[in-house]
């Protein structure tokens, strides 16, 4: 690798809106995010998921055609 191109890599602090802190590697010191594994509804199992249907299914309810 060519010398003085590459930016210095450092320990880095991640630091969630729900208040959890995690220590990875990166070229910036401290990172601040909205959501993480700890609060994302996909991991936390509170997602809400719709199942209405589909296009045809919306088109018949809505026009009353049985």
């Amino acid at each position: 690798m060519k010398e003085g191109i590459h930016p210095n890599y450092q320990e880095a602090t991640i630091t969630c809106a729900c208040g959890n802190v995690m220590t990875t590697n990166s070229t910036k010191k401290e990172m601040k995010v909205d959501v993480c594994s700890k609060c994302h509804p996909f991991y936390t199992n509170n997602l809400k998921i719709e199942k209405t249907g589909g296009r045809i299914e919306k088109f018949k309810n809505k026009y009353g055609i049985k």
